[in-house]
């Protein structure tokens, strides 16, 4: 007998289940986190956009992470906050609004991961060829850089989830504290083999380009620093390069853990805190690694803080 299709406007979306005595600690906690995500976040776009000394490549490129961050947690922890306070009986999100979400997910890991690239190819070049620098690192080629990150998160998201909005559904459960491309497929009448395919083969090449892009440039700067051996420039190698292979790191092993666990339904809770992890992880930690690792927007942010408005 053949499955029966039953195509429902709503999906239940299980949300964070967490019991009665922590529930609004928990609530407190991710809303203190997603105001300073956002606080600190916008903070940095608005420091770089008002800050003349710093309208350099590098940190112009810099602006994309926070934008992105703050793009990511806003897709998500509000959604999740409300969820929180309603009876998991009554967690109603409607199949666009979910498909919605689980895009701007999606957007927001890609982005996340060709963003960073583009930074190490900065890098790169400040490093390795530091006399052309200003000559390849243009405001036209930020421009393109800046484009491709996201043109090509893009491309690969919306063939992601055309794959799965193709599907037929019988399911309603969303088993997992946000829509996102796995949740999605399994909602299926039919077979999700060539979806969990597919978005094992994405999810690889996705990390496994990021992982290899990185590795070489890293690989060619390291190379540069042992041949020069250059004291100064070693120096700054170390300070940008461990900034941003932290925030790489923190990234790729918070994401990589929530896409394997979610193959394997016997580890749903650390799924679900790996998820958020994610989130939260990198979207409070950047700010604070390039704050305090980068020379230049440590001393702007010092001078703003004590900064004290004249009196005439």
């Amino acid at each position: 007998m053949e499955n029966l299709t039953f195509i429902s406007p709503l999906l239940l979306l299980e949300g964070l289940v967490v019991s009665e005595p922590i529930l609004y600690p928990t609530f407190l906690f991710f809303l203190i986190f997603y105001l300073l995500i956002m606080g600190a976040n916008i903070g940095f776009i608005l420091l770089i956009t008002m800050e003349r000394s710093l309208h350099e490549p590098m940190y112009i490129l810099f602006c994309n992470l926070p934008f992105n961050d703050a793009f990511g947690n806003s897709a998500i922890v509000p959604r999740l906050l409300g969820d929180l306070l309603r009876p998991k009986s009554e967690r109603y999100i409607s199949y666009t609004d979910c498909v919605t979400q689980a895009f701007c997910f999606h957007m927001y890991v890609a982005a996340s991961h060709t963003v960073l690239m583009v930074m190490a190819f900065d890098r790169y070049i400040a490093i390795c060829n530091p006399l052309h620098y200003t000559t390849i690192m243009t405001t036209k080629m930020v421009v393109k850089l800046t484009a491709s990150a996201w043109g090509v998160a893009l491309l690969c998201v919306s063939i992601l989830l055309a794959l799965t909005i193709r599907l037929n559904r019988c399911g309603t459960l969303i088993e997992n504290p946000f829509c996102d491309n796995a949740s999605l497929f399994k909602l299926s009448c039919e077979n999700p083999y060539i979806n969990n395919v597919n978005g094992l083969t994405y999810t690889a090449a996705l990390f496994g380009f990021s992982m290899g892009c990185i590795a070489l440039t890293y690989a060619k700067i390291t190379a540069v620093c042992i041949n020069r051996k250059n004291k100064t420039l070693n120096s700054k190698a170390l300070k940008t390069c461990s900034t941003h292979l932290t925030v790489y790191l923190i990234m790729w092993i918070s994401g990589f853990t929530m896409i394997i666990l979610h193959r394997f339904s016997g580890y749903a809770d650390f799924r679900k805190g790996a998820a958020l992890l994610f989130h939260v992880g990198p979207g409070i930690l950047n700010p604070v690694i390039y704050a305090l690792q980068t020379t230049e927007i440590r001393h702007k942010n010092a001078k703003s803080v004590l900064s004290k408005p004249s009196i005439k």
